[in-house]
């Protein structure tokens, strides 16, 4: 059988290899601290389980329009308005099944082979690898700690050419936890839109950002850029991971052609998580996933004072979703290594930065602290123990 090129490309998602790998310890009687994948552990509010069981009470399900329940695009649209002071017509959101499906639709309708896109290294590795799928070229930006892992505006010019048609941004960014702040990616978004270009911003973890000190949630994109391409999902804030439900807010003329992507890709989202995504919006599940929220930024602190004391600095604190991205340089060990060898000898699951770009691949590991509080300390406790037994050649 003949496996296409595309196929044949495709890098491995390396958080998943490495949760198969914790699976087949577990298998053999190992407990594994976790801290690999991004998965809040506190699973959907209350309301949103008691709805999906009514929703599964035997009752006809059938498909919904391509573009999501009706109902449920109206209640993302009051979600906005209400947290965000934004006022997005309901006709310009597609209901998808993930964030990931929103993200393919995006890319088929804005992509042509030999376009280029900007993006930041490091990044989530499957927006590059949905982007080159439709046969467009990455132009990836090394970031550092002086832009908080980020694009900014002087980045984004210098690595501008004839051929870019698009940025890709995540505010905030998985694998680093750090948001661009607002006025910034206002200036890229201007910048690109002023070259004909789209903008696409991923907001997946924007419910989880830190509020302003008036206590305020943070802006979306769409505040300053009505016309960009937003994403988010159900499954950090809300905590569905599993429940594959997303959406995009797109802007009108692009709406028609999502809508002929989604029919011919997808069909649909599930239905019975779209009935079931509706009680998400009640003030109710607001409460819970605020309270999560602060949870949390609790755990945050706890990651942050526990890798300082075993000596794994966090360049840039994060300030929102539930990642840190910390430097492994002073062990001697790659990245790679690094991971590997906590898994295998201290039980501890993390993410290599190879899987976020090149620029700080060798050097950086990305910890979720998606985990419990008590798993967050077991595993970081794990992690001392294990530097501490390396050999002294090895630490610098």
């Amino acid at each position: 059988m003949r496996i296409s090129q595309r196929a044949r490309s495709v890098a491995p998602f390396y958080a998943m290899e490495f949760g198969k790998q914790t699976a087949a310890l577990e298998a053999r009687g190992h407990r594994v601290v976790r801290l690999g994948i991004g998965e809040p552990d506190f699973g959907a509010p209350p309301a949103v389980l008691d709805a999906m069981r009514e929703a599964m009470d035997g009752r006809p399900m059938p498909y919904t329009a391509a573009l999501g329940l009706p109902a449920l695009r109206q209640a993302i649209a009051g979600f906005y308005l209400d947290r965000h002071g934004v006022a997005v017509d309901p006709a310009r959101i597609v209901v998808t099944s993930g964030a990931s499906a929103a993200l393919v639709l995006a890319a088929a309708a804005l992509v042509d082979p030999g376009d280029e896109v900007v993006i930041a290294d490091p990044s989530y590795p499957c927006n590059r690898q949905i982007v080159e799928g439709f046969g467009a070229r990455v132009t990836l930006v090394p970031t550092g700690a002086g832009t908080r892992f980020q694009l900014d505006a002087a980045s984004v010019r210098s690595h501008w050419t004839d051929r870019t048609r698009g940025v890709m941004i995540a505010t905030p960014s998985n694998p680093t936890g750090t948001s661009i702040p607002a006025d910034e990616l206002a200036t890229i978004c201007d910048l690109a839109r002023e070259r004909g270009a789209w903008r696409l911003v991923d907001e997946i973890y924007l419910g989880l950002s830190d509020h302003d000190d008036r206590g305020g949630p943070p802006r979306s994109a769409l505040s300053s850029d009505p016309d960009a391409i937003v994403v988010n999902s159900f499954s950090k804030y809300f905590g569905m991971t599993g429940w594959r439900l997303g959406w995009c807010v797109a802007p009108e003329p692009l709406v028609p052609a999502l809508e002929r992507l989604a029919q011919n890709y997808f069909l649909c989202a599930s239905s019975p998580a779209q009935h079931a995504a509706l009680a998400c919006f009640t003030p109710e599940s607001l409460a819970v996933c605020e309270d999560r929220r602060a949870e949390l930024a609790r755990r945050r602190a706890l990651v942050l004072d526990g890798l300082e004391r075993i000596g794994l600095p966090v360049p840039v604190p994060p300030d929102g979703a539930f990642y840190v991205y910390f430097d492994v340089g002073r062990t001697g060990l790659t990245s790679w290594e690094f991971c590997e060898r906590a898994l295998h000898e201290a039980h501890v699951a993390l993410t290599p930065g190879l899987d976020f770009g090149v620029h700080t691949a060798g050097t950086h590991v990305r910890l979720s602290y998606a985990a419990s509080a008590d798993s967050l300390r077991e595993g970081i406790a794990r992690l001392g123990e294990f530097i501490t037994a390396l050999p002294k050649a090895t630490l610098p």
